[in-house]
């Protein structure tokens, strides 16, 4: 598969769950759907590994590997990024979630020693313009608050630990671990480890089994889980985690537009002009 089409699966796929996660929040707390999300999918993940007889056994330094793929990529920056839609609006969520840009620069160079081109720079400063000013004017509303505060650092946490996963992900697979397996290992140690927060904050395990839940639920594991994260770190390892990592400028770009066809959201010229940057950052980082 082309890096273009790994990049575009990634970005299609998760700027559609924005819409299928609004049927996860009604009954069932939030860390208890994202357990349920990963374990089902690591259990997907096994089972193919099975039946495509893919070896699971792996030493103490690749599960090292793998467990902090899961703490970081799988855990904890999903549950900060719930945590901090109890306090902002999801319109700023997306503004700060872009630092992940930035940290993914930084980490990638003193981690992994890669230098950055000045496109990439260039790219990421145009991709986090372009975020702002698409959800400029819900921005324009917000008053400083100790809320605003808790929200926006709970979300640059969340990116932060995105980035520490990214991180963790490229060192696997200079270490020549296979992804499907890390993905699998991965995300049963994020669920086993999102559920145990969740039984410490005294959540109920509950189901909800109606047809939206459990439609939304399969699409986010299967298609938001498996194989967009699948895409995505294939496309990390062969580009960097610093340029990979533009989709999350992307990803809401394409939530707008589901939301317009499904939601009847009405399109502004500010936020043609924030796509419009978006896009051109995009082109920078991932132009040869």
């Amino acid at each position: 598969m082309t890096n273009w089409f790994l990049y575009a699966a990634a970005v299609l796929i998760w700027g559609s769950t924005w819409f299928a996660i609004n049927f996860q929040l009604r009954v069932v707390g939030a860390e208890v759907s994202l357990a349920y999300r990963f374990l089902a999918a690591a259990l997907l993940l096994f089972a193919w590994c099975r039946v495509r007889k893919l070896p699971l056994r792996f030493d103490a330094v690749s599960h090292g590997h793998f467990l902090g793929m899961g703490m970081f990529l799988f855990g904890l920056n999903y549950l900060c990024a719930y945590s901090a839609q109890l306090y902002i609006a999801s319109a700023l969520n997306a503004i700060a979630f872009t630092a992940i840009l930035w940290f993914n620069i930084l980490n990638a160079r003193i981690v992994l020693g890669t230098r950055v081109s000045r496109r990439t720079l260039l790219g990421a400063l145009a991709g986090m313009l372009g975020t702002a000013v698409i959800f400029w004017p819900e921005v324009q509303s917000v008053s400083l608050s100790d809320r605003i505060l808790v929200g926006a650092s709970f979300s640059i946490v969340g990116a932060l630990c995105a980035s520490f996963g990214n991180i963790a992900a490229a060192l696997s697979q200079r270490r020549g671990l296979p992804i499907v397996q890390g993905n699998a290992w991965s995300m049963l140690y994020g669920g086993l480890l999102t559920a145990t927060i969740a039984a410490a904050r005294g959540e109920s395990f509950v189901f909800q089994p109606d047809a939206a839940y459990l439609v939304s639920l399969v699409y986010l594991t299967l298609f938001g889980t498996v194989l967009a994260f699948g895409a995505y770190l294939t496309l990390l390892g062969r580009i960097g985690a610093e340029r990979a990592g533009y989709t999350v400028v992307m990803v809401p770009v394409v939530a707008l537009v589901v939301s317009a066809v499904l939601e009847n959201l009405r399109l502004t010229p500010a936020m043609g002009i924030g796509v419009a940057l978006a896009l051109a950052g995009n082109l920078l980082i991932l132009r040869r």
